[in-house]
């Protein structure tokens, strides 16, 4: 197997992505993560444009990575200033990185129009600069910026100047499709190209404008090329980087490339997430390999066939990647979704049990009035246990009443519930506050029942959504609401559907609090 260096961009390149921030103790949390999960080079961000960056390379200094190599970023040196009088050049060296990474112009449009200097003071820049860094850094990397559109528009001189860089001695060149727009097809043409006249190592560097860059990076790979640069979840300006999540398996899986350790491979969905939390946002679904969906499979035909193979639907083993086969519940469902919920759920059904088939009624009849089980699995377990008659009603209730009230046209409205529950024989009857009806609610019930189960505390409400079904009738259609609640251990769905949103969200807030004490329950009876 070839070795392919992986080098991360995500605290530099990712950060430009809209809606992307990570703060100075993030980005060296995130460091280590990489670093445990075998990335070769991680690029901490440009030291001479921020007090942030400055920060990390200081503060990365302090920690102990197993085996990645920390990167620098920055430019060539500006006109008609030398390399040591460079305030950029300067602090680049100043960071004390591993690596250092620095870009510079190689379409002839850019040099006249940015930097509006001459080809041949360009071609000094990118000499100048690196044979400076390359005296004084371990590794010098170069970013020919926007090489595939400056070739195409000048070949000649897009070839200068990396002949430019290759005579300053540097480590690897970096090919970058800086305006993602370059298709898969003129990859090895044009690289063929390049490797007539030059013998340094090659990277590739693809941005993700027309929807090709991990194709385009495996594309270079299959060229020779040894460096891949990209951002986990494909985070970037405009569109993004190439996905390292989806590259890296190609590379290791399809390819058979060297570059991460097997039990590495197997916490990429565990990577993904964590850059996902720190940076505050919803992982992508349906992403490739480390997505919720990437092995979800709905149509009774496909899960018919993947319960006996699971290659008939499935490209590569989930688990190779840390992800896990689903199979999911809805109106498309046949009798094998259902027996392979009731197993994942640990229940007892075979395919000619007639409630396999009072369910899979109840599930088309109750999607056919608005609920959708694809988000809500806890929902769908009460579901199935309430038909096999081993669902226990831990309360009931006795009735609820939610009061609106906006006493002054500045103020905020105020929020409050009134819940009465049974439990066993007794009666709780308690009120509670909180920012909106539901939140209202939800903390009455809670209220009424944590002195009878503790545990419920432990339960946070992760994500509320409302859906307004299209039923025509405007105010008056149904309303589903979907909820995801957590324990420290997981998170489960739960839904609710009426006309009345109250009613909906309390139907999800009671399946979701039903679920945590059969789950309790469940995890006793084992002991």
């Amino acid at each position: 197997m070839s070795l392919v260096k992986l080098y991360d961009t995500t605290l530099r390149d990712g950060t430009q992505g809209e809606d992307i921030s990570f703060l100075v103790e993030d980005k060296v949390r995130i460091a280590h993560m990489l670093d445990e999960s075998g990335i070769h080079y991680i690029e901490g961000g440009w030291p001479g444009s921020n007090p942030k960056d400055i920060a990390f390379f200081k503060d990365i200094k302090k920690e102990k990575l197993h085996q990645a190599k920390i990167a620098a970023f920055g430019s060539t040196r500006r006109a008609k200033v030398t390399p040591d009088k460079d305030q950029n050049i300067r602090t680049l060296v100043q960071s004390e990185a591993d690596a250092v990474t620095i870009f510079g112009k190689t379409w002839d449009f850019h040099v006249h129009e940015a930097l509006r200097i001459s080809l041949e003071e360009n071609l000094e820049l990118i000499y100048d600069s690196l044979e400076y860094l390359k005296a004084r850094m371990p590794e010098t990397f170069y970013d020919a910026e926007h090489f595939f559109d400056g070739y195409k528009a000048n070949p000649e001189y897009a070839l200068k100047t990396l002949q430019a860089a290759q005579q300053a001695g540097v480590d690897c060149i970096i090919l970058c499709d800086t305006n993602g727009g370059t298709m898969p097809y003129e990859f090895p043409k044009i690289i063929a190209e390049v490797k007539k006249v030059i013998t340094t190592p090659l990277g590739i560097h693809t941005h993700n404008d027309g929807d090709c860059a991990v194709a385009n990076s495996i594309m270079a790979v299959e060229q020779g090329i040894v460096q891949v640069q990209g951002t986990i979840n494909g985070f970037g300006e405009r569109c993004g980087n190439a996905n390292l999540c989806s590259i890296l398996p190609a590379l290791k899986l399809k390819m058979e490339k060297e570059c991460i350790s097997d039990e590495q491979l197997r916490h990429l969905r565990e990577l993904s997430r964590f850059v996902y939390e720190l940076a505050n946002l919803a992982p992508n679904k349906h992403q490739p390999y480390v997505g919720n969906s990437a092995f979800a499979h709905k149509g009774g035909v496909h899960v018919s066939a993947i319960q006996r193979h699971p290659e008939t639907y499935e490209h590569i083993r989930p688990e190779l990647v840390g992800n896990n086969t689903r199979v999911l519940v809805s109106d498309l469902s046949g009798r094998s979704n259902i027996l392979a919920k009731a197993s994942e759920f640990n229940l007892n059904l075979d395919s000619k049990d007639p409630v396999t088939l009072e369910i899979l009624d109840n599930i088309k009849d109750m999607e056919n009035r608005g609920y959708q089980f694809e988000g809500a699995e806890a929902s769908f377990e009460l579901l199935m246990r309430r038909a096999l008659g081993t669902h226990r009603k831990f309360f009931s209730l006795s009735g609820f009443r939610v009061i609106d009230e906006k006493r002054h046209e500045e103020g905020q409205p105020i929020s409050e519930a009134t819940i009465m529950v049974k439990v066993g024989g007794k009666v709780e009857h308690t009120a509670a506050e909180g920012t909106g009806p539901v939140n209202a609610l939800d903390n009455a019930l809670r209220k009424a029942l944590e002195k009878f189960y503790p545990r419920l505390k432990e339960v946070k409400l992760h994500d509320y959504k409302v859906r307004v079904l299209p039923a025509g009738q405007g105010t008056a259609s149904s309303i589903r609401v979907l909820i995801e609640s957590g324990d420290k251990e997981s998170r489960w769905g739960t839904v609710g559907v009426s006309s009345n949103v109250i009613e909906a969200s309390y139907q999800a807030l009671v399946d979701s609090i039903e679920y945590k004490l059969h789950k309790e329950e469940d995890a006793a009876a084992k002991k």
